[in-house]
């Protein structure tokens, strides 16, 4: 079920940058048990205005998309923080930040 979530996570996406929160590195952690869903996540910096929103997003999507989820808590963390390192390949480059070598 876990990847499950992850895909799922995958349709959050950060109104600001266009990119799935999977894929910017904002996922930290996802654990399931007993149908109990708990995602820590981050954001690109502590004053994102989208911030609420992604959270929500990602724990409605859940409740959507994911079967036998009783419970879902997703909670933004900050500890550690954020880095450009986090990000996918595949975000970088639709940023046009990634160069094949």
């Amino acid at each position: 079920m876990k990847e499950q979530v992850m895909e799922v996570l995958r349709t959050a996406i950060d109104p600001e940058i266009g990119i799935n929160i999977v894929d910017l590195g904002l996922v930290y952690s996802v654990e399931v048990n007993q149908g109990q869903v708990r995602v820590a996540m981050t954001l690109t910096t502590p004053a994102c205005p989208a911030g609420q929103y992604l959270a929500e997003r990602a724990e409605a999507a859940i409740r959507r998309h994911v079967q036998d989820v009783e419970s879902v808590s997703v909670e933004v963390v900050w500890d550690p923080p954020w880095s450009l390192d986090r990000m996918s390949e595949t975000a970088k480059q639709q940023l046009g930040w990634g160069g094949r070598k």
